[in-house]
């Protein structure tokens, strides 16, 4: 080969290769055009799942017979979300009523003018419903206390009675603190359950007669909080004593007095799955290896996480068993369809049919042991072959492309992910705890940071209890109201505070 003839051919490999990182960097530069602005769904369409033998997870190729199956089935995907794409309107359905069981009527009779009334009889009147809002009110709620002094000549004729009563003081949340328990669980709610900034709720309660400072504001929120703590430390110990938790973390900025600037701290969430209770936990910030070692420290069951890679230090744990979440798994797969779509939809065609299996599972009512053999007998099979699947595509596609981390993502995870199949108390994703940390993510977009980490520490507090009272579905605004008034009877006592915790509170109150 002449030495034309060599630069001819190393100028065609370097254009070959430009090409190759033109077509990456466009590829990338659509998909974060399509994260920041597009709108991002995993949900596919529903499809059967095929009935296939007891499972072995080893490395074998896919026979004829399973191709033409999984091909059919994406043909089939296909060609159903064509249609339903085609379609230009739909029947609208009915509204759905309104439910006014629960609000108070109040009638008002309207009679027409006319002379000679008593020449008119009545007939039936026609009624007309108003939905009429009134606005919230905050008063002064004046205790007068009153006093009664023994007669004198009583006095003397009996020296021993009691000469003096007083009425006694009711009960308050904080002493000599003119927030009343509506007022302390109002402030909560606005911010954490309506995720208002305290600015905004100074605003409010200006409209309704209330001038209060942003200050003084805080003082109650913070001395509120100092109170919730009490059954904040309880909840946690009760969750961490169950053998089956989910566990996650979300971002949660928090200024750093230090530095003068916002800085992305980690919030770490954990729910005990059969009984409804949920805990944050705030460790400064962190989502090191090191603070899932100390929120775990002496947990002994089973925890169901993501992939995040600091939950892999629990595998040979032998006193806890890490189990994964097939809807991570599937939303790598779902992000890669735009990238290749005929790839892509066929590793989600594996996914679907668990889903559909738990699905079938739950229409049924079974669980326990008969969820776990059904798992056992119809999902094995399917995790077999999709592991087989990612095998044989894994040779064909490039490690830096969304297919190839998706299957990077997955099948070092295909073991902890098909562990959910052993028992049927487990779920096959973690979405009950990511349901649970959302409005931490609503927050973060209505009040934007923590001032500080004891500010982010108070948060842990409330959005645990909180979020404990949606799992047990309790109102937040009468749990509040009740136990505010009730901790400082219950003392210290971690038996008395269990007894105020969301889940025991809903089934004395029913």
């Amino acid at each position: 080969m002449t030495s034309e003839q060599q630069i001819i051919a190393a100028q065609a490999a370097e254009i070959e290769r430009l090409q190759n990182k033109v077509a990456s960097l466009e590829s990338q530069l659509y998909w974060l055009r399509k994260k920041m602005f597009g709108k991002m769904s995993e949900k596919n369409l529903p499809l059967d799942p095929a009935v296939l033998s007891e499972p072995s997870l080893f490395d074998e190729p896919l026979t004829e017979q399973e191709r033409a199956e999984l091909d059919a089935q994406v043909q089939k995907a296909e060609q159903e979300e064509a249609a339903m794409i085609a379609v230009k309107g739909f029947e609208r359905k009915p509204r759905k009523a309104l439910d006014l069981s629960t609000l108070e009527v109040r009638e008002e009779h309207l009679y027409p003018e006319v002379d000679n009334a008593d020449d008119y009889r009545e007939l039936e009147p026609e009624t007309t419903d108003v939905l009429v809002m009134v606005p919230a009110q905050i008063y002064i709620r004046r205790i007068v206390r009153h006093k009664l002094v023994l007669k004198s000549n009583l006095q003397i004729q009996d020296p021993d009675r009691q000469v003096f009563f007083l009425a006694p003081v009711p009960a308050v949340p904080l002493p000599k603190c003119m927030a009343s328990e509506s007022l302390l669980a109002d402030i909560i709610l606005q911010k954490f359950l309506y995720h208002m900034p305290f600015y905004r709720v100074v605003q409010q309660y200006k409209e309704l007669g209330l001038k209060v400072s942003d200050s003084t504001l805080n003082d109650w929120y913070a001395a509120t909080c100092e109170l919730l703590k009490r059954p904040y430390d309880v909840l946690r110990r009760e969750v961490m004593s169950r053998d089956y938790i989910q566990v996650d973390e979300s971002t949660l900025p928090v200024i750093d007095n230090e530095k003068h600037r916002a800085v992305k701290g980690y919030m770490w969430c954990t729910r005990a799955v059969e009984d409804n209770l949920v805990v944050f936990q705030y460790d400064m910030g962190s989502r090191s290896h090191e603070t899932a070692r100390k929120l775990l420290r002496g947990y002994r069951g089973t925890i169901q996480t993501d992939g995040y890679g600091a939950y892999d230090q629990f595998e040979n744990d032998p006193r806890i068993q890490v189990i994964g979440c097939w809807a991570h798994a599937r939303r790598k797969w779902s992000d890669a369809l735009d990238e290749n779509k005929r790839i892509a939809s066929e590793a989600l065609v594996y996914i679907n049919k668990l889903y559909h299996i738990e699905n079938e599972a739950k229409e049924a009512g079974i669980t326990g042991d008969a969820l776990r053999e059904k798992r056992q007998k119809e999902a094995y099979p399917v995790i077999q072959e999709f592991e087989r699947w990612m095998y044989a595509t894994a040779g064909m596609i490039s490690e830096q492309s969304r297919i190839g981390n998706a299957i990077k993502y997955t099948l070092p995870l295909l073991p902890r992910l098909s562990r959910y199949v052993n028992d049927g108390r487990f779920c096959i994703d973690n979405n009950l705890v990511e349901n649970a940390i959302r409005p931490l993510a609503l927050g973060r977009k209505n009040f934007l940071f923590c001032g500080n980490h004891d500010a982010a520490l108070r948060a842990a507090i409330v959005y645990s209890l909180l979020g404990s009272c949606k799992a047990v579905g309790v109102d937040p605004r009468e749990w509040l109201e009740d136990v505010l008034l009730r901790i400082p009877e219950a003392g210290i006592a971690p038996a008395a505070i269990r007894e105020l915790l969301p889940d025991r509170w809903a089934k004395k109150t029913n």
